[in-house]
């Protein structure tokens, strides 16, 4: 299986590139910094240099062609500015769907964040609901398209080592997740066609991870 992982450098993603590399898969980690090439090679997966914020779909459908999987996990991150929440979490992820289609991919997995569907309803201006309205107008994106998609919003994020038993559903409530946890359930979800068309939330709990999966 070939998995293309937009956000290649982050925490999550090279915890799923491991993941992926080890069982054998070819995994391609797309990445604005040439520098953390080193970085996913170390991780078992091969660096695509490429600025979704800049790129056109043809060149971003180059690098998804003879995929089996395209991952959207990437992020404008903390204290990259109102701007960037909008160009990164919803622009790139919605250049990101196009050129899976262009390149024919179907299977199109994108992490959201828990909370996103509060955003039509929220009216400051604050950062974070900046974050959240550009979140929910990607998974909207994303759902509208013919594509088997599915959305996955995790908990709040730690750095505790994996337990490999977690909470997955529809609707979880609130919670923490270790970030070896989700990267756990999203390589599970590369081949899970009951997660296709849903958007599931994700936080630590009792289920071993491939139980959880088969539950869906």
């Amino acid at each position: 299986m070939r998995v293309v992982i937009a956000g290649g450098h982050g925490q999550i993603a090279l915890r799923l590139t491991r993941l992926l590399s080890a069982d054998g898969h070819q995994v391609v980690g797309v990445v604005r910094n040439p520098d953390h090439e080193a970085d996913i090679a170390a991780a078992g997966g091969e660096a695509a240099v490429l600025d979704l914020e800049q790129a056109d779909v043809g060149a971003v459908a180059k690098v998804l062609a003879g995929a089996d999987v395209a991952i959207f996990a990437a992020g404008a991150g903390p204290g990259s500015g109102n701007a960037r929440k909008d160009t990164v979490d919803r622009g790139a992820a919605a250049l990101f769907a196009d050129a899976a289609e262009q390149a024919g991919v179907r299977r199109h997995i994108q992490v959201g964040s828990m909370g996103a569907d509060l955003a039509p309803s929220l009216t400051d201006d604050e950062t974070f609901t900046v974050y959240l309205r550009a979140k929910w107008a990607a998974e909207e994106d994303l759902r509208a398209r013919d594509l088997d998609w599915t959305v996955l919003r995790p908990g709040s994020l730690t750095d505790d080592p994996g337990t490999g038993t977690v909470y997955l559903a529809d609707k979880t409530g609130r919670g923490r997740v270790t970030r070896d946890d989700v990267a756990l359930v999203l390589a599970g979800l590369c081949d899970a066609p009951a997660s296709i068309g849903r958007t599931l939330e994700l936080i630590g709990g009792d289920t071993p991870v491939a139980e959880a999966l088969e539950n869906l």
